[in-house]
């Protein structure tokens, strides 16, 4: 396959994921819920000593288990950790279970030039080198970015013939990695949950929404992120009521990349060289930084 097609190729474990995890805020708790289904997805023969071990036989619920499709849908708005999340999980998993892992991230690039047939061929080939990977007996991930590129609903009007054969070719290929013996996952991320066709929907393991952080989250990046400065608890305290949802932009807060791309590097500017990045900067810099629009 062409080395454009995918924007990562990734041999886990990873250290940089390492250490982009420990600053990850809500990592851990999106981790926990998807920790035991992956492993149920990639360890199959667990399932049954599970079974084993608590009814001496292997109950049909185990047959059940392991007929689902090995794909985890994440949905939410931009800039709320999908992404990344799936990254530093598979990276987790695989440091966990002291395997040896892949990690391919699907270039939007996917969707080709137009051409009869390119799309589907890509997709067809980007999971070809899932499973080449899987064959390698380690652990494979497939992360598809931005999957209402290609995973939109087929009744859409506007849908062309050539985008409708991506859409029924995916479909198949996620059946398919099922045969891979436990060893391939697959990850589809959305802004746009509501467009993604309901044969991708129904085939997903387990459906994870990610929001734009709550109080505590925005407390606990911001305390994180601006140690060291001499804020006060008050100070910290105020600036969450600014840029949570409710706060001084509404009910529309920032996300967790308005909080890094967008706000703190804009008053890390505004100070830098010649003052200190003080509370009151801080909070005028919120005035000026709206926070991203909602994808409806």
């Amino acid at each position: 396959m062409k080395q454009d097609a995918f924007d990562v190729q990734r041999e886990l474990p990873s250290s940089e994921l390492d250490v982009v995890a420990t600053n990850l805020i809500g990592f851990d708790a999106h981790y926990e819920a998807l920790k035991n289904h992956l492993m149920m997805m990639l360890m199959p023969e667990d399932v049954d000593k599970w079974s084993e071990r608590h009814y001496k036989k292997v109950v049909p619920l185990c047959r059940l288990i392991q007929q689902r499709h090995p794909l985890f849908l994440f949905s939410g708005d931009v800039g709320t950790g999908k992404t990344v999340t799936a990254e530093c999980a598979a990276n987790r998993l695989t440091r966990e279970m002291r395997k040896e892992g892949f990690l391919l991230k699907l270039s939007t690039r996917v969707r080709g030039r137009g051409l009869h047939g390119e799309m589907s061929q890509l997709i067809q080939d980007a999971f070809e080198n899932l499973t080449t990977q899987a064959g390698k007996k380690r652990l494979s991930f497939l992360l598809i970015d931005e999957a209402d590129s290609i995973a939109s609903l087929r009744s859409t009007e506007q849908m062309h013939q050539e985008e409708k054969a991506a859409v029924n070719t995916l479909t198949q290929k996620i059946d398919e990695v099922r045969q891979s013996g436990g060893r391939a996952v697959v990850f589809l991320c959305t802004n746009r949950a509501n467009v993604i066709d309901q044969a991708i929907v129904r085939r997903s393991a387990l459906h994870i929404e990610f929001r734009r952080p709550n109080e505590q989250e925005c407390l606990e990046l911001l305390a994180h992120d601006l140690d060291g400065l001499g804020l006060t608890p008050e100070n910290l305290d105020e600036l969450v009521s600014l840029t949570s949802g409710g706060g001084y932009h509404g009910d529309n807060g920032y996300t967790f990349s308005d909080f890094r791309l967008r706000f703190l590097p804009e008053a890390l500017a505004r100070a830098f060289p010649d003052e200190k990045l003080t509370f009151d900067v801080l909070k005028k810099t919120i005035l000026s930084v709206k926070p991203s629009p909602r994808i409806e």
